[in-house]
């Protein structure tokens, strides 16, 4: 008697994707909003009905889901999605892989609002200013930017510090577990050293038993969305400057990056 012939079933669009994602993560990466992406995309395809290899009419259709969007975001979609096919196209030869910008670039870097001397001091003594149901204290606000502005922080990196990871003797901040999942030191001048311990002084008072070093009213970790949503209300007065949009505060960064930062005296 013939051996019958056991066909394999295919592979659910979701279990691939799952199955790309984490052979990613073992690589180290994150993919926080890529990952959440491609489980949608891969929810998609099989609520749709496709089996089989992924195909380019497929990827572009979900790409293109949100037709109000960007293009440049339209894009991004379908970069994240062509990472996943030609992972897939090893094991899957039919795969179709979708060909580079074929919707365009995925990425429009805005050009940086550099700012001056004045605008930091500006936007510093307004932060200072009481807003109420804001969730933080006014000096926290202010803090926040100074550091940023002093160091080229980023502002996640910033409202993750620990108490323990500012080391006032020294004059040194640890970033722990920043991009790439690496921790650096950063030199801090002893202006900024003053102003933290100023912070850190009135923090302390107020919620003594609190690790993280900006804290919101109750003494939680600062939310990053408080912070940003306050800082769009104090650059609703700067200038733009030959239609570039409003200052954000990732260009802070290029503040510090613009200025030589002496040493620690």
């Amino acid at each position: 008697m013939a051996e019958s012939i056991t066909m394999k079933k295919p592979l659910r669009m979701a279990v691939k994707v799952a199955n790309y994602l984490s052979y990613r993560h073992s690589l180290g990466y994150e993919l926080k909003w890529e990952g959440k992406a491609l489980a949608d995309f891969g929810h998609y395809a099989d609520q749709s009905g496709h089996q089989g290899p992924l195909t380019l009419a497929l990827a572009l259709k979900w790409a293109r889901l949100p037709a109000e969007a960007d293009p440049s975001y339209l894009a991004r979609r379908l970069t994240i999605v062509r990472g996943l096919a030609k992972y897939l196209h090893l094991e899957e030869p039919r795969t179709e892989v979708p060909p580079v910008r074929i919707l365009g670039p995925a990425c429009r870097r805005k050009a940086p609002h550099i700012y001056s001397a004045k605008e930091i001091s500006s936007l510093m003594r307004a932060a200072q200013r009481p807003r109420q149901g804001k969730g933080f204290q006014p000096f926290t606000l202010s803090t926040v930017i100074g550091l940023l502005a002093s160091t080229g922080m980023r502002i996640s990196e910033a409202l993750r510090l620990r108490v323990a990871d500012v080391d006032f003797k020294n004059c040194i901040i640890t970033v722990r577990e920043s991009k790439f999942h690496r921790s650096r030191l950063i030199p801090l001048h002893t202006t900024v050293v003053a102003k933290l311990a100023q912070y850190h002084k009135r923090r302390q008072r107020d919620f003594p038993g609190s690790e993280s070093f900006f804290v919101s009213q109750q003494g939680a970790p600062l939310p990053y969305g408080i912070i940003q949503r306050a800082f769009h209300e104090l650059v609703e007065d700067v200038p733009s400057r030959g239609g570039r949009p409003r200052p954000r505060l990732h260009d802070l960064r290029q503040y510090a990056g613009s200025r030589v930062m002496p040493g620690c005296a």
